[in-house]
């Protein structure tokens, strides 16, 4: 089940969802607005490897903007930290994003419940678009769960104002071949 705008707000008051900072005025219908940080950066490697912690340059976006270029994965982070240990966030790509072009989280929108920290989104351009930091990007929805709960507590707990570069490497046997 889905929350709603009111609900989230609510939750938020309660404790339950931590958005911060908070802004009612971001609140929708179904979902709440997160805006991009001054945080970007990208791979450096011609060849990226699973097996490998592969070399990743941090960037700040300037004042007038950033072409983002197809053919490349940008890692972003939000400027709202964003968690819940009661429900499971979902990351969108907010409309007027798409309508541009560009995905805000390529294939991986799920934040496991009990992860808590500034989201990393996966910038990918279909074509070259400009992007601005304190945009409004992407939004956030909030997803009540059914079972027992089991609070994350891996790799990428905490994540700050950097994006994270992938840490799949670590999920691999010591001897991955090359």
């Amino acid at each position: 089940m889905i929350l709603t705008g009111p609900e989230i707000r609510a939750q938020v008051t309660a404790g339950a969802i931590d958005i911060d900072p908070f802004d009612p005025g971001q609140l929708n219908p179904n979902s709440y607005d997160l805006h991009l940080s001054t945080r970007i950066g990208w791979y450096t490697g011609e060849i990226l490897d699973c097996a490998r912690d592969n070399p990743f340059e941090h960037h700040t976006v300037p004042a007038d903007g950033m072409v983002l270029s197809p053919g490349r994965i940008y890692l972003a982070s939000t400027a709202e930290r964003v968690g819940s240990d009661t429900f499971v966030p979902i990351i969108r790509a907010r409309s007027s994003m798409a309508r541009l072009g560009l995905f805000v989280h390529v294939t991986a929108d799920l934040i496991d419940i009990g992860s808590h920290g500034h989201l990393t989104l996966q910038l990918h351009a279909v074509q070259p678009v400009r992007i601005y930091s304190r945009l409004r990007i992407a939004q956030v929805t909030f997803w009540q769960v059914k079972g027992d709960i089991e609070l994350y507590d891996g790799k990428y707990q905490g994540t700050g104002e950097f994006p994270m570069p992938s840490r799949l490497h670590r999920d691999l046997p010591q001897a991955a071949p090359r």
